[in-house]
């Protein structure tokens, strides 16, 4: 078979999105929630034999066609396989904390879900800054802000998670002087995106929120460590 050069790949198309395959970013286009407490395993340098966990907030598709976990890490909403980070953690595999089985790939049912939703929900054209999708957020999430360089600094509860027309995952947060009525739902007028947020430092879940509001001093060396690095 004749090798395909590079001129040729205007005439390939993308068989998820109907494109030419240059014409594809491979951004998310469809998000769900997890909802049956399926984690990401990591490793980093700090203990290389040791795994660690982190629950997945939710599953996306991608343009491409590939269903992918994302985690709050850091700064960011990832793909698990894509984590990073100053201590160089490094994505291990899926776990099921109910049986304790590991796997490395996308549960079938989550592929399945995405793929049906887009094509029911499926959208040609979407402008910048449209919403596409907010799922609210259900494993704890955090968000860390200052203004200071950590003298002081507040932790707020992630109440969604909002999908923009470019793929970009936003953590939703409520703005308490907004709020009109109550309970606060996803798509309230009262949130507003961390990420876009000058103060905006860091996400962390549930347990380790907890600790810091604690005083726990394991969280807070963790913390010294992230602002150091």
């Amino acid at each position: 078979m004749k090798p395909q050069s590079s001129d040729d790949r205007s005439n390939v198309i993308d068989l998820f999105s109907g494109r030419p395959i240059d014409d594809v970013v491979d951004r998310i286009i469809r998000i769900t929630p997890e909802l049956d407490g399926l984690e990401m395993l990591y490793t980093n340098d700090t203990s290389p034999n040791r795994l660690y966990s982190l629950k997945i907030v939710c599953w996306a598709l991608r343009e491409s066609g590939e269903v992918v976990g994302l985690v709050p890490w850091l700064n960011q909403v990832v793909p698990c396989t894509e984590i990073n980070d100053p201590l160089n953690g490094r994505w291990e595999g899926y776990r099921d904390p109910g049986t304790n089985d590991i796997f490395y790939n996308t549960p079938r049912h989550k592929i399945m879900e995405l793929e049906l939703a887009e094509e029911f929900y499926h959208l040609d054209h979407v402008r910048d800054g449209e919403i596409v999708q907010e799922i609210p957020d259900g494993i704890g999430t955090h968000a860390v802000l200052t203004d200071n360089g950590f003298r002081s600094f507040v932790l707020i509860e992630v109440l969604s998670w909002r999908l923009m027309a470019d793929g970009t995952v936003h953590a939703m947060l409520v703005d308490e002087e907004k709020v009109k009525s109550t309970p606060v739902l996803p798509g309230d007028e009262s949130l507003y995106s961390a990420q876009e947020q000058a103060e905006f430092k860091y996400f962390f879940q549930h347990r380790i929120a907890n600790k810091i509001k604690e005083q726990d001093p394991e969280a807070l060396a963790a913390i010294s460590m992230l602002i150091e690095s």
